[in-house]
């Protein structure tokens, strides 16, 4: 590259994933701008299907003191990131969607007489409740973590910036702002959150980290 470029992520990069960027010839700043707790929780009914949107909700379940009672049960999950931690630690996934709107009607249609445990954390989206409850399909749902702004003013002069949710966007605002920055979200719900904001935004392939990388590599090395 002609000229070191400066990306900002909002959350902590794995080393692997630094190297990544790193290697490519960026320079790096870094913060968490959420903060993640995980939360206790106690089953009211034994479920027949288990139902994860992010992998804070299946750190949480393995934290659980009936998580080997769980992990007898088969699960359905958003993102492949989900899914392989899912399947690292035991679980059948039977079921595996990047969006929860593509999983909404796969529930509806193969899931509806199941019993479905959804374990979700305080900024979850009403997608799939929604779909469950037109159909009526008996489920419960799980606060097992909660996730809280951690805003940092960052001084440094940077060029692109990686977004992994819409709570990071609405936490970096606090005391940041965006101007010609381009920014690289890791899905569309994200990207969402920043269309009245500005129209420089490169959305993943897949909702995964690494995805979001490449995509900001490729871009800066597209354009210089």
């Amino acid at each position: 590259m002609k000229s070191k470029i400066c990306i900002l992520s909002t959350k902590k990069l794995k080393s692997n994933q630094k190297n990544f960027l790193l290697n490519a010839g960026f320079s790096i700043v870094e913060a968490d701008f959420i903060k993640i707790s995980i939360l206790p929780f106690q089953l009211k009914n034994t479920p027949t299907l288990l139902l994860f949107t992010s992998q804070n909700a299946v750190q949480s379940v393995l934290n659980n003191e009936k998580v080997d009672d769980l992990k007898e049960i088969s699960a359905i999950c958003v993102g492949i990131k989900t899914k392989q931690l899912l399947e690292k630690n035991g679980f059948r996934v039977l079921a595996m969607e990047e969006y929860a709107q593509r999983l909404a009607p796969i529930i509806q249609k193969d899931f509806s007489k199941e019993h479905i445990a959804f374990f979700a954390g305080n900024l979850s989206r009403n997608v799939l409740p929604d779909a469950m409850n037109q159909t009526n399909i008996d489920f419960d749902e799980y606060l097992v973590y909660q996730n809280e702004e951690s805003s940092v003013k960052i001084e440094a002069k940077t060029d692109g910036i990686l977004f992994f949710s819409p709570s990071g966007i609405k936490s970096y605002l606090k005391q940041n702002t965006i101007t010609h920055q381009m920014c690289f979200c890791i899905g569309t719900t994200t990207a969402d959150a920043l269309k009245d904001i500005t129209k420089n935004i490169v959305i993943a392939n897949q909702q995964t980290v690494e995805n979001v990388i490449i995509q900001c590599i490729n871009y800066y090395s597209n354009k210089l």
